[in-house]
């Protein structure tokens, strides 16, 4: 539609929806395709990059010779609006479209979208999961090519209905096979790419996660690979980080002693599963968990919808996209998700109160997550009052934390006291050291693979 208006407030500057250009060429038809690929936008021409109208030599001739030009450029062929107006002067033509229903458009074979104020070339994954929002489809319900039902474990299947029912008022009392009929896992005879993640029989490269034990960045201390079932990754991923930190026990005067972890398991198992429903499983790089001495990082590939940035996320004022809508239903189903949406802020209440708060980033074509140890201060704060008084001068900070840490962690190395006091490894050693000469510890078994003993009464 070609209209003529004769004046017209100009925008500020180029932005998400808004770009500037001294003429017609191939660099607007590809702004067009830009918007059209996300929410649409509009582009000036006759105005430079710096906000200055300059004007254009413009006709109603010239108006459909652009518009064919654009129609014949882009696939599927987009029309904007066009509009002449008149700025400080100066005729500007202005070029509007809407976002296009059906994604993405192309611009020559190449597909572009509007990221800031500027167009970017869109990578394989973009275009793949583009097109599959399209049609409110994910890649995990799309068909599976490469493998057939002979390739899901059946008695997986039946676990995830014992799981389901436990959370059902009213039971589910079909067949393993006619779950996954109904839940659209397996139709015609071949299944999902979610179902086999879901419950496949052997391996998959698809699913793979690197876990490590690191003591440095370039030091592992312990690892191992997973490339199983989406499923049993929850409980392996778990499994793996609680071997690797520490606890304590508080007696409070209840019955039982209150079994208290270096992190909060309920936050490490919220990002386990983030990890899992969200992976793009598209992408070549694989889930990545880290645990060091005083943090943890989980990176997992796949960026955050263009539309959601990490401010929003931590905010909680989003809506929440699936990228794998039958993982995220199964796991719902399941009962190991409570609530689309709400995992982060889980995340961010449990840790506010043990320090330092976690720092979520894009980082990679990826997202990651990085939670912190308590500090030395927290732990200190929540020992029970012992001997130490007893066996150590009055007024020793750095005593009395080394030897609250050793009743804690009979187990514990002198780079982790020394991590968790807050002072170098060498310090720790000349106390240690100290107290084993004064009889207040002793040390038993081998250097490596010993424990420590705090000697209650002194002489």
């Amino acid at each position: 539609m070609i209209k003529k208006t004769m004046s017209i407030k100009l925008p500020n500057g180029e932005s998400e929806k808004v770009e500037f250009k001294t003429s017609f060429g191939k660099e607007v038809i590809e702004s067009l395709c830009a918007f059209a690929n996300a929410s649409g936008g509009t582009v000036f021409v006759g105005i430079n990059n710096m906000g200055v109208p300059e004007g254009v030599e413009i006709s109603q001739e010239t108006f459909q010779q652009w518009t064919n030009q654009i129609k014949n450029t882009t696939s599927p062929s987009i029309v904007p609006d066009i509009e002449e107006i008149i700025i400080a002067g100066k005729k500007v033509a202005v070029l509007s479209i809407p976002e296009y229903p059906v994604k993405p458009v192309a611009c020559k074979g190449r597909y572009y979208r509007r990221k800031g104020n500027s167009n970017h070339v869109m990578t394989i994954e973009e275009v793949v999961n583009s097109h599959l929002r399209t049609f409110n489809r994910s890649w995990d319900y799309h068909i599976d090519n490469q493998h057939a039902i002979e390739y899901i474990d059946l008695d997986k299947v039946v676990r995830f209905i014992e799981m389901s029912n436990r959370n059902r008022t009213i039971p589910i009392q079909d067949s393993p096979l006619n779950v996954l009929k109904k839940f659209e896992l397996e139709r015609d005879g071949r299944i999902s790419n979610g179902c086999y993640l879901l419950f496949m029989t052997g391996e998959s490269h698809t699913s793979t996660v690197e876990l490590g034990r690191f003591e440095t960045e370039t030091i592992i201390k312990d690892g191992i690979r997973l490339k199983n079932d989406l499923f049993s990754q929850v409980d392996n991923i778990l499994e793996f980080i609680r071997k690797h930190i520490s606890k304590r026990y508080e007696i409070s005067g209840a019955p039982q002693r209150q079994e208290i972890w270096e992190y909060p398991l309920d936050a490490l198992r919220e990002i386990v599963l983030n990890a899992i429903v969200h992976r793009d499983y598209t992408s070549p790089s694989d889930t990545i968990v880290k645990v060091f001495n005083d943090h943890i990082s989980v990176f997992n590939p796949g960026k955050l919808p263009d539309d959601l940035t990490v401010e929003m996320l931590i905010s909680g004022h989003y809506v929440s996209t699936l990228r794998n809508r039958q993982i995220a239903e199964l796991f719902k189903e399941a009962g190991l998700i409570e609530k689309y949406g709400s995992g982060i802020k889980r995340i961010c209440d449990a840790f506010s109160g043990t320090g330092k708060p976690p720092l979520f980033e894009e980082i990679n074509g990826g997202f990651m997550v990085t939670v912190y140890s308590a500090t030395a201060k927290n732990v200190v704060e929540n020992v029970v009052e012992n001997v130490v008084e007893n066996v150590v001068e009055k007024g020793n900070k750095t005593a009395i934390i080394i030897i609250n840490l050793i009743n804690q962690n009979k187990n514990i190395s002198a780079s982790k006291i020394a991590q968790l006091a807050g002072i170098s490894e060498r310090t720790v050693q000349r106390y240690l050291n100290l107290f084993q000469k004064q009889g207040i510890i002793k040390h038993i078994g081998p250097a490596k693979g010993g424990y420590w003993e705090v000697i209650e009464k002194m002489k």
